[in-house]
Formats: C-alpha cells, structure tokens, sequence
C-alpha cells in the first residue's frame, strides 16, 4: 500500500510545516509511502523561476535532512516527461466540466482575468501524480479531497473504457499535527505565501532570527501564562508550539512557565534546537551540491522506474504507441 504526500515549494519551509506535517513523515512514514516536491504545482500563477528551483532544492534538503527516508523522496519536475504524457493522457479521460467543477479553481479564478490555463488543468497533472506511482492513499485536507475524488474518477474510467492500469486511490486524512499559527497574527496559520515574514518562523533561521520573532510574538497582554486558544489565541499559539517541540501538552507548558517573558525563552530554546539538526544537514547539503543533486537523481530514477510501466500501458492501450 502506497501513500502518496506533496509539499510545494511556493515560499521557505516554515516551523508549520515541520511540525504539522514533515516531523511526522519521518518519524511515522511506512516502507512504502511517497514524498515528492511539487514544483510543478507551483507554476499555475505568476512565479520567479530561479527562486522557484532554488526553493524545490531547498525543500528536498530539508525533507532529507529531517529524516525523511532519501530513499521516498523524489522532485516532482524531474519526472515532466513523464507526467507530461500522463497528464495528457489524463486530460483525454476527463471532461471539461470536471475540471470547471473543482473548487479551487472557481475560488481563485473568481473575478481575476489572465488566469492561466494550468489553474483550470492543475488537477489532472495532481491526477497523473497520483496515478503514475501506483498510490492507494492520499492524505489530503478538505481542500485537496475533491481532486483525490477526480483520481478515483478518471482511474477508474481508464481502466473500464481501455483496460485495467491504475489503482484506484481513496482519500485519507492526514493524522492531525501540531497546529502552528502565524506569531505576529495568531488569527491566520504560518503560510510559506504570507507577504509579511515577521511572525513566519522558517526552518532554516538562525537562532537570533528565531528569538527575534519570538520576542515579537502576539500574546494577550495577561499577567498569568494560561492555555485559552479561544480567548487567548497569541499565547495558546506559543504554548503549542512548544508543546509540540517538547511532546508535551499546551496545559503542562503553561504550567512551568510563571511569565510570558519565561514562556518566550522556553520557545525560542525549544524552537532553536528542534529545528537545529535540521538546519545544519540541510545546510550541508546545499554547499555541497554535488550530494543533494545525487540524492536528487536517484529520487527521480526511483520514481520513474516505478511508474514506467503503468505509463507505457496506459499509453499502449489508448492508442498513442
């Protein structure tokens, strides 16, 4: 059973994401599960290309260097030839109104012109993903759900109309992780595509750049640390933050802090040394470019061996070799 996870590389690696998602992968990730860069995701709006490929090489450090097994990770343009045949071939099997039904593309096509075409087709080339490495699971939100659902659509319409090639994925949700808000507006979730990066702690920050953006987190003004997200949002944020670093509840970290100023240095210390040992492999890696583009080829050799010959019979069976 193959579970298949993306991360796209539309800004830096954030806090948020390694504790909700990549801390997970490495720690809990099966023999067989997938996790790949979607680069290519990236590219359906305006973009800057060199930053784009320097921030996919980045997030294949970062992954590897927080124990992500090398061996799962691949870089999702390196396999353009192959997605591009599958993609097609996916676009064949869809219909126009399935692509105009998803909800992302209504929601971020709404009112904007020059929308480019890739937002309408995006959910194809996330079917070819799917499809060409043979995933079963897909852990996704609810944003994301309606596109596994396109998967299941399409495979199964392939396999019935031309014959049987794909899996037929299903949906999961993804096990829950620590939920990191942004410091400077606890309102919103650190997001790698927030403007403003001064409450976005990224996973490769020096510490004093870590303790500067603690120091200026929200709280609510208290004289007391308690754990309240509903009415105290900036310091319920802190508390699970390190909460999650140190693998202990939000209510057992207020409890050994006696001041805010006490609760700000256990999180910049915390913060600092989990996302150390990242920082610093990763680091490696990227002055060392000849072992992070060995890595890298090896991930995308990997990825297309596995799913060269669902490709060459799907392209067999509907006619195009």
């Amino acid at each position: 059973m193959t579970r298949l996870s993306g991360i796209t590389p539309s800004g830096h690696v954030h806090l948020g994401n390694h504790l909700g998602a990549i801390r997970r992968w490495a720690a809990e990730g099966r023999a067989d599960d997938l996790y790949f860069v979607s680069d290519l995701h990236a590219m359906t709006s305006a973009h800057n290309p060199a930053r784009l490929r320097g921030l996919a090489r980045e997030q294949l450090a970062v992954l590897v260097a927080a124990g992500v097994p090398e061996e799962s990770v691949f870089v999702q343009s390196d396999l353009v030839r192959e997605l591009g045949a599958l993609n097609w071939v996916m676009e064949c099997t869809a219909t126009y109104g399935e692509a105009a039904r998803m909800i992302q593309f209504k929601e971020k096509a709404k009112g904007r012109s020059g929308v480019r075409l890739s937002l309408l087709t995006y959910p194809s080339l996330m079917v070819a993903d799917i499809l060409l490495q043979g995933a079963s699971e897909v852990p996704v939100g609810e944003d994301q759900r309606q596109h596994v659902e396109l998967a299941r659509a399409l495979a199964r319409r392939f396999n019935t109309t031309y014959g049987e090639v794909f899996t037929v994925p299903r949906a999961v949700l993804p096990q829950a992780g620590a939920r990191v808000r942004d410091l400077s507006d606890p309102s919103r979730k650190m997001s790698k595509s927030t403007r403003d990066a001064a409450g976005i702690v990224f996973v490769l920050d020096k510490p004093d750049a870590i303790e500067r953006k603690v120091r200026r987190a929200v709280t609510d003004g208290e004289s007391t640390v308690e754990y309240a997200p509903d009415t105290r949002p900036g310091a319920a944020n802190l508390l699970e933050i390190l909460a999650a670093c140190k693998e202990i509840t939000p209510e057992k970290a207020a409890a050994d802090c006696s001041s805010y100023g006490a609760l700000k240095d256990a999180v910049t210390e915390a913060v600092v040394e989990t996302l150390r040992p990242i920082r610093e492999r990763a680091g490696a890696l990227l002055d060392d470019g000849g072992e992070l583009d060995r890595l890298r080829r090896a991930g995308a050799d990997r990825a297309i061996a596995r799913g060269e010959h669902r490709l060459r019979s799907a392209l067999r069976l509907i006619g195009a070799c």
